[in-house]
């Protein structure tokens, strides 16, 4: 547990504020609501696109703004840095099987924590198949890293 010891004693309060100004611009714009969000994806409710720009706009320029003045990030200590992801078939068979379930359930992860403070108690059913299909893609690939194991070592 070395990695946590390094952190800022103010990295999990401040990670704290940052999910609490989350969880209540995302309810007080209504982006909790599973309806609100499907009739985003229906084309007829562009609510959600001005609220994913305004989030997108503020972390912009704050990243901007901080990577031309600071050279370490203020709670770790560490150097900013960019981890590009390659864009491969993962991604792009990810993103699919992602929106799907998106699709299915109205239910945005980030949304569907907010949404248990405003009371939609259904949102656990979607909470639970989130993890659920994440565990089930960490032990599939858990198995195909075993397999290529095994190959690799048998030849």
């Amino acid at each position: 547990m070395a990695h946590a010891e390094a952190r800022h004693p103010l990295f999990i309060p401040v990670v704290l504020v940052g999910g609490l100004i989350f969880g209540f611009g995302l309810a007080l714009s209504g982006m909790t609501k599973p309806e609100v969000v499907l009739n985003f994806l229906q084309f007829e409710d562009f609510g959600l696109l001005f609220v994913m720009g305004g989030g997108a706009l503020v972390t912009g320029l704050t990243m901007a703004l901080a990577t031309k003045f600071l050279t370490d990030a203020p709670l770790t200590g560490k150097p900013y840095g960019r981890r590009l992801k390659s864009f491969d078939r993962n991604v792009l068979v990810g993103g699919v099987i992602f929106g799907a379930g998106w699709g299915i359930s109205g239910i945005c992860p980030g949304a569907a924590y907010a949404s248990l403070g405003i009371g939609n108690v259904p949102v656990l059913w979607a909470l639970g198949g989130m993890f659920l299909g994440a565990y089930a893609q960490g032990y599939w690939r858990s198995k195909r890293a075993d397999d290529a194991t095994s190959v690799a070592t048998a030849d």
